[in-house]
């Protein structure tokens, strides 16, 4: 599209928001996003355009009269999680998507080789932890490694562990990803392995319900870790029409988004993990509505949410433009 019919095209709306804009929160936001939606078009087929400041300005504005006279913190946070972070995955939902794929690989390579290789569960977790986890089955309570400890101290010291594990993922993104490659697959592997642990001893389907209380969480944080290093190697080696640097720039600023979004999901797993695993025992009903929350929780926010987010402003932007 040549720019004078993109600008003939937005024009009046782009005027109405200069000089009337809305005042309900929520369509502010909307015009806000299709502003940047905007602006992302004039950078990619008019990087030198005079349309593109003027796009820039005009979202400059909106965005200072979105947080003007909030309350910072809380207004931020909400809007960040209501637009920001599901419009950013479902913008990147195909690095989430290869990133899932690969997870699943993974998981299927360390179950079924850890099938034919019994030495490859000693290997990969451990004499220690395989012989505690064996007597734990023998003496009815095979999960009872999840009532070691402190909770409190459970909770923080798993919540650093996730954290660290996350943000190591990222920034290997710089290296092309390789590293992020080989930490989700050895996480992959991990689970898949400590699964057949318990396949072997007919705990297969007890594991689900127990492990992913807190394992629907950890482990969507650690693919969606992988994702956002996914994204920023993509910008790298694939700028398109914008020059390498600005696409950079903005491929870290989405994956940065990611990250931060899921730092509260690690740190919930790791509450879980230390407070509420351990309850398989006493109280398995609350144990189970928790596992089947968390997934319901993961399949609407971070697939079904950010797709049809992402689809109404895309369908938007396509007939406004």
């Amino acid at each position: 599209m040549r720019e004078a019919l993109f600008i003939k095209k937005n024009k009046d709306r782009w005027l109405k928001v200069q000089h009337m804009p809305p005042e309900d929160p929520d369509e502010m936001a909307s015009e806000f996003i299709q502003l940047l939606d905007d602006l992302s078009y004039a950078k990619s087929y008019y990087p030198s355009g005079k349309v593109r400041r003027y796009i820039n300005a005009q979202a400059s504005k909106i965005f200072l009269t979105i947080y003007k006279n909030r309350k910072e913190e809380t207004s931020r946070i909400v809007s960040f999680l209501k637009y920001d972070l599901p419009l950013t995955i479902g913008k990147h939902h195909g690095a989430v998507l290869f990133s899932f794929c690969l997870f699943v690989i993974f998981f299927i390579i360390g179950f079924f080789t850890a099938s034919k290789d019994e030495d490859l569960i000693r290997q990969i977790l451990g004499d220690g932890y395989v012989n505690m986890t064996i007597q734990n089955i023998s003496s009815g309570n095979p999960f009872g490694v999840y009532e070691n400890g402190e909770p409190f101290f459970n909770w923080l010291g798993f919540m650093i562990h996730n954290t660290r594990i996350d943000l190591a993922i990222f920034t290997s993104g710089v290296l092309l990803a390789i590293p992020s490659v080989f930490i989700l697959a050895k996480n992959a592997i991990m689970v898949g392995v400590f699964d057949q642990l318990f396949y072997q001893y007919g705990y297969g389907l007890d594991f689900w319900l127990v492990v992913f209380v807190h394992g629907t969480l950890e482990m969507t944080a650690l693919i969606l870790s992988a994702a956002a290093a996914f994204v920023l190697v993509r910008s790298f080696l694939l700028p398109g029409t914008i020059r390498r640097i600005d696409s950079v720039k903005t491929g870290a600023k989405d994956g940065v988004k990611i990250i931060i979004g899921i730092i509260p999901v690690s740190a919930m797993a790791a509450l879980f993990e230390a407070f509420i695993t351990r309850l398989y025992n006493d109280v398995p009903v609350l144990t189970t509505m928790v596992f089947i929350l968390s997934v319901l929780f993961v399949i609407w926010y971070f697939i079904i949410y950010p797709f049809r987010m992402f689809r109404r402003f895309s369908l938007q932007s396509r007939e406004e433009n």
